[in-house]
């Protein structure tokens, strides 16, 4: 048996879209997912990354889970850059606010497609399933990442680091002691 100790405490789900984002959250020993909200996805002021990160404050949250929708072949999509570029946000924002908790990424093929076929098993109508579908793959997300990492023993998913640009204190942006990953020109994108 390995040194792993998984984190006590609440963990949240999420599940990206380009409309809207799921939110699940763990009991308080990460052992049972349940649905929380759908936020509307607010890519230009990220209110609902705000939001997010009030709900991680409030519930004391020890890590976050983001789903990262791959392709059947497991490789990236338009839809995994999108959830990275949203992970990036979510950790940038924590850090805004004070909080340090680990957020992954974490493989969500085809939830979304479980969790309409879920809906529609339990005799909800298709045109229902826009307000829940996102919470009901959230869910999905969630459980499945803390059932494989209780079943591994090891963390699962991919760990979201912090990028260059969101490496500055409150102190007049003077960047921490933390050395530069890359020396990109200032212009440059991030590629991931």
């Amino acid at each position: 048996m390995s040194g792993h100790v998984e984190p006590r405490g609440v963990w949240l789900g999420v599940d990206v879209g380009l409309a809207r984002v799921g939110l699940a959250a763990s009991d308080p020993s990460g052992l049972l997912a349940t649905p929380v909200r759908t936020l509307r996805r607010d890519a230009k002021k990220n209110s609902d990354v705000q939001i997010l990160v009030r709900e991680a404050q409030e519930r004391s949250a020890v890590q976050i889970i983001v789903g990262l929708p791959r392709s059947l072949k497991g490789t990236d999509t338009a839809s995994t850059t999108m959830a990275r570029d949203y992970a990036h946000a979510v950790v940038a924002a924590l850090l805004a606010s004070g909080l340090e908790l680990p957020v992954v990424l974490f493989d969500e093929r085809l939830t979304t497609v479980s969790a309409h076929r879920a809906l529609s098993e339990a005799g909800r109508k298709t045109k229902d399933h826009r307000k829940v579908v996102d919470q009901v793959a959230a869910v999905s997300i969630l459980q499945h990442a803390m059932d494989t990492q209780r079943s591994l023993q090891r963390d699962v998913g991919e760990p979201v680091r912090i990028r260059a640009a969101s490496r500055l204190h409150d102190d007049g942006g003077a960047p921490n002691k933390e050395p530069n990953i890359s020396q990109r020109n200032a212009g440059e994108r991030e590629s991931r």
